[in-house]
Order: C-alpha cells, then structure tokens, then sequence
C-alpha cells in the first residue's frame, strides 16, 4: 500500500497532468494471478531472458547471461524513483564488449512491486535491451545510467499492461561521444508515467528518448523528460507521439537545458498529438533553457486530427474508412517507433502498435 501524503500532487507544476488516483488505485489493488512470461519475449533475438513477478526476480523462469541481480539503493531525489531500492538487476558491460538482445518481462498481479536497475557500459562498449511490461498492479522503477566514452546503449520499452500503473524513471549520465537511444510505447490499458533526466557530460555526446503513447476509454498516459547539456557539441533528440481516443489523455512535456559551456548543441523536440476523438485531450510542453550563444535547437509541438483530404484519398481508391484510419494512424505513430534498432524489436512494437489501433478505431 502506498503512502498518499508522500505522492506528488497536481499543485506542483512538473506533475499537474500526473494521475496520481490510479496509481494509488493500482497501488492497493488486490493480488491475483500474473499472466505467463512465454508470450510476452519477442522472437529472433538470441539474447538472454529475465523474468520478474511482482517484482522479484524469477530464477528458476530466466536465462540471465551477463546481467547479475544485486542489493541497490535508491540513489534519487525522485519521489516516485527513491521507492525503488533493494533486490534489482545490474548490467556491466566491459571496455569493447558487446552485450545485446537482452530481454527483461516485468509481470504483476497486483498490489505494488519496486525494482532498481543500473546500467554501466565502460568505453566503447555496445549494449541493447528490452523491457516488456505485463499484468497489473503498480509497477514501479528507477534505472539509473552510466556510458563511458564511446559507449552505445540501445533501450526499448513495451508498456503492455491490461490495468494497474507503469511509473519509470531514467537517470543517465552519457560521457564523451556516447549514445544513448531510448523508445517507449505505451500500448497497454494502464496509466502510465514515463520520467527521463539525461545528463550529456561529455563531448560530443547523443541522448534520445522518446516513443509513443496509445490511450483509449478514461486512460491518463504520461511522459516528462528533461535533458541537459553540460559539454560542446551534444546533440539530442526528443520525438514523442500520443495518439487519444474516447475520453482519454496523453501528455508529453519535454524540456532542453543548455549550460554557458555547451556551445555547438544541436537539440530538437518534436511533440505531436492526435485526438481519434474530440472529447480526448492531448497535452503538449515543449520547453528550451538557453544560457549558450552558438546553439541549434528547435522545438515543435501540434495537436490535430486525422487529416480530412487524406482520408478522402484513400476511401476514394477503395479503403475502407476504418482501414483508411488505421493505416493514417499507423504512419503517425510509426515516426516514433522507427528509431528502434533492432529489426525483430522494431517489427514487434509496431504489431503491438497496429493490435491497439485495430481496436481503438
């Protein structure tokens, strides 16, 4: 059970779109029984397989190869990520190594689970990982990130869950030409709340996070990513979806903070919403913080509708308005998911994507 003093509230600017009701709701909801892990692994990719239930990590049920499972502390100030402390996974990879393919399942059956992760990749060093999320319940976690020079990390993340609340946050630190890419789709019937803070501390360095998120009936799905610049050269990249149906909200609020020293930054942002329904709302903030003079960062943010002369196009050559629809919608939200990587992984997402579109529309 969680503590409701202790949640943020909507008075605090960062957290006015949070809905913090469902997690509470999800937070105190009764056990039951967690789905079963086979379904939820993507086929072709030959990687290892974590499997965690409500939380704790399922031995007997994983494959984990290169990742170690350790005692974390909650090392954050983040009142949702400072939970997660304890029993959590560790990934190490060496100078040069490559470690790939990764696939971690979070299942719940209810109630609240809290799982730490720590991502260390020396220089040089490649690493892939993706998370899926299933079940129900409050699941929640804080991954805290380190990439040495050089280092390239690649993170997808599936939010498939059929009830309950998703809350993650991402902390990183990215070093001298670094890398670091990560997508999120949130395609389940949870509410969600996606947190970033991604530090370029050296040269040269990339930081991407963005994805898309799907809501549909009363659903509140949410994202707020911050990212700063502290060295020259950076670049990074924020390119978010939401797509709203029915009575539902999404909101996406991403901020770029540019420091005196971090001349040659080049940032964009790109937040893009779309309303199935007019009685669906979309909430957008695109935010720049400036103190460095030789910069290029852009920002944009639109909400609209499915384009009316497209639809008509397409009907007019025999299509079906629902499949005309389905087909507009899958391109919008296909501008996200199409910085995935790894083919397999990217195939999967966008399966998940259309399953969600098929039933929505």
């Amino acid at each position: 059970m969680t503590d409701t003093l202790d949640l943020p509230t909507k008075r605090q600017e960062e957290w006015r779109w949070s809905d913090m009701a469902a997690l509470e709701a999800a937070a105190q909801s009764p056990a039951g029984e967690a789905p079963d892990a086979d379904g939820w692994f993507i086929d072709g990719l030959d990687g290892p397989r974590l499997v965690f239930v409500d939380g704790e990590y399922q031995a007997g049920r994983s494959d984990a190869g290169p990742v170690t499972l350790e005692q974390l502390s909650a090392d954050t100030d983040h009142p949702l990520g400072r939970r997660a402390a304890g029993a959590g996974w560790v990934l190490r990879v060496g100078e040069g190594g490559a470690k790939t393919c990764i696939q971690i399942v979070h299942l719940g059956s209810g109630g609240a689970n809290h799982v730490p992760a720590r991502i260390e990749l020396a220089a040089d060093a490649t690493a892939s990982i993706v998370e899926t999320y299933a079940g129900t319940g409050w699941a929640n976690r804080l991954t805290q990130i380190d990439l040495a020079r050089g280092a390239r990390l690649m993170r997808s993340v599936r939010l498939l869950q059929s009830g309950g609340f998703v809350s993650l946050r991402d902390e990183a630190e990215i070093g001298e030409a670094a890398s670091l890419v990560s997508i999120v789709l949130g395609a389940g019937d949870m509410g969600s709340r996606i947190d970033g803070n991604l530090r370029l501390t050296g040269d040269g360095a990339f930081a991407e996070m963005g994805g898309a998120l799907l809501t549909r009936d009363s659903q509140s799905q949410e994202a707020a990513v911050v990212v700063h610049h502290a060295k020259p050269e950076g670049s990074s990249r924020q390119i978010w979806r939401a797509v709203a149906a029915d009575t539902s909200t999404a909101s996406l609020a991403a901020r770029v903070e540019v420091a005196r020293d971090a001349q040659h930054t080049d940032g964009e942002q790109s937040l893009r919403g779309l309303l199935l329904k007019r009685s669906a709302t979309v909430n957008l903030k695109p935010e720049l913080e400036i103190f460095a003079d030789d910069v290029k960062c852009a920002h944009g943010a639109t909400v609209g509708e499915l384009d009316k002369r497209a639809l008509f196009y397409l009907e007019s050559r025999g299509v079906a308005p629902a499949r005309a629809q389905a087909l507009l919608t899958r391109a919008f939200v296909a501008d996200a998911l199409d910085r995935i990587g790894e083919e397999a992984v990217r195939e999967a997402f966008a399966d998940n994507a259309d399953r969600w579109l098929e039933s929505a529309l």
